[in-house]
């Protein structure tokens, strides 16, 4: 095996999500992961604490994207304006290998309860730091934790319909559709 080859943790996530489609999440183990990726397990376990994490080892730069964004946004920009720039950032962040491999993703999470469990922490991760930049320009609650929730679903709902075989658009026009989407939405219910 190789012991220093560039990108090990997309080729430890493309392993990853190879065999839990192939097998299972359940019946995949990090040596067979590391042995798919060409890689040892020592190196398996420097980028990851578990075989769940491969899957999700971009969040924490989602969330950083979506909170400095929010952030930087103008001054004058109004809290929904604020987290279309968060949206906008993290579905920027996506590339279009991770679309050939999106539809995969997805499913072997929907398959698997603790991957759900832990797709659900991620969506909760974005709500709350969009929330915690809007905080920060002094949007108040529950209008902040309520923005924050409705930019996760955004680029979330974005990015489902990024990976739809028959779509040609652009992940962050996606995502700020989407997010236009539910700013109708919450006008209609006043």
């Amino acid at each position: 095996m190789a012991r220093w080859e560039p990108d090990a943790r997309g080729r430890f996530l493309r392993a990853a999500i190879e065999l839990f489609t192939e097998q299972g999440y359940d019946q995949t183990t990090v040596a067979q992961i590391a042995g798919r990726a060409g890689l040892t397990k020592t190196t398996f376990f420097r980028h990851f604490p578990d075989k769940r994490e491969v899957l999700f080892f971009g969040q924490p730069v989602l969330v950083q994207l979506a909170a400095e964004a929010v952030a930087a946004a103008p001054a004058d920009a109004g809290p929904l304006e604020a987290v279309g720039a968060g949206v906008s950032a993290m579905a920027s962040a996506h590339t279009d290998e991770q679309r050939e491999y999106g539809s995969q993703l997805q499913a072997v999470v929907a398959a698997t309860n603790e991957l759900r469990e832990r797709a659900l922490f991620k969506h909760a991760s974005i709500a709350d730091a969009i929330a915690g930049a809007l905080r920060g320009r002094g949007v108040t609650e529950p209008a902040a934790g309520i923005a924050g929730e409705l930019g996760a679903r955004a680029y979330h709902l974005g990015f489902d319909r990024w990976l739809e075989a028959t779509n040609t658009r652009p992940l962050p026009e996606l995502a700020q559709e989407a997010l236009d989407e539910f700013r109708k939405a919450v006008a209609a219910l006043l």
